[in-house]
């Protein structure tokens, strides 16, 4: 049976609900001084507004060693009554400035994964003093390619998933090196297309592109969806209709993608819960009400859903 594992424990797809495929609860970058996302506080009242709006899950993409605070979540899910995936993973090298990284990464994923994320506090008294697992891979190429950082983080990440049936989530730097991430994964490492989540693509907005990789089989993370400097406002809702009429709807997932302190909603951001104030009205009267259930709901409860081992 597929199950989605959350930070609670593993989840009946159909009980997921209407999802944020790609946000930050919790996020500290060497890239992004001074814009730590660390506060549990601030994190709760995301989630609160956002599960006001209808939100029932949100899937968090910090990956390992950027600050994804796993103890916290647990707590914030049962408090906010908003369902929680966790992620293992790496991202980019630069990220991590001069931190020292594991050698044998893929155990770390698989470790994570099946017996609890590292550095989680244990669980309150009254429950099993279990670490929360984490329920996919992040990893990251580069800007239009891969670098050796971004096919030794991937080929641990494929190795994972062959143990475990984690999907695989990645960044792509501005949209860009979708296809060098599909030849390698899918091509060269034997990941099936549709555990794969091809995330901001709606930064390189080259609907040909998107085609072609809806056509693979993945599904394409659009996130983002307030920053209009990365073409991902203006142009999403036209690209999510065409790749819709191409019969391409059932690939198409949506992610808030919060990665500062100044862009959560309570410091006058977007936020986690734009998703649903913002876009979706928009998605309603463009799309209708089929096609935007089937984003928002019925593709993430697939997307996520795994045969555990």
């Amino acid at each position: 049976m597929s199950l989605i594992r959350t930070v609670l424990g593993d989840l009946d797809p159909a009980e997921l609900g209407v999802t944020d495929a790609h946000d930050h609860l919790f996020l500290r970058s060497a890239l992004l001084p001074g814009q730590e996302l660390d506060d549990p506080a601030a994190a709760a009242a995301e989630l609160a507004v956002f599960r006001a709006a209808g939100g029932q899950a949100l899937v968090q993409w910090t990956p390992y060693g950027l600050g994804r605070r796993a103890a916290a979540l647990p707590g914030l899910s049962r408090a906010g009554g908003v369902h929680l995936v966790a992620a293992t993973g790496l991202h980019q090298a630069a990220h991590y400035g001069a931190a020292a990284l594991p050698d044998d990464l893929a155990a770390l994923f698989v470790a994570e994964l099946t017996e609890g994320i590292q550095g989680a506090d244990p669980a309150p008294s009254s429950s099993p003093a279990v670490a929360p697992r984490a329920g996919l891979i992040k990893v990251a190429g580069g800007y239009h390619g891969l670098d050796a950082h971004a096919r030794r983080t991937m080929a641990a990440a494929a190795e994972a998933h062959h143990a475990t049936g984690a999907p695989i989530a990645v960044h792509h730097e501005l949209g860009t090196a979708a296809r060098d991430v599909l030849d390698l994964l899918c091509g060269r490492l034997g990941v099936a297309p549709r555990s794969l989540l091809l995330g901001h693509l709606n930064r390189f907005p080259d609907p040909r592109l998107h085609r072609e990789l809806a056509e693979s089989g993945a599904y394409l993370v659009f996130d983002g969806p307030s920053r209009a400097n990365h073409a991902t406002d203006w142009r999403l809702l036209d690209t999510l209709a065409a790749l819709a009429g191409d019969g391409h709807g059932e690939r198409l997932l949506l992610g808030g993608d919060t990665t500062t302190a100044g862009a959560r909603a309570a410091a006058g951001g977007p936020g986690v819960p734009f998703l649903l104030t913002g876009l979706r009205p928009r998605l309603l009267r463009e799309l209708g009400p089929d096609q935007t259930d089937l984003i928002l709901r019925q593709n993430p409860s697939r997307a996520f859903a795994v045969e555990w081992p």
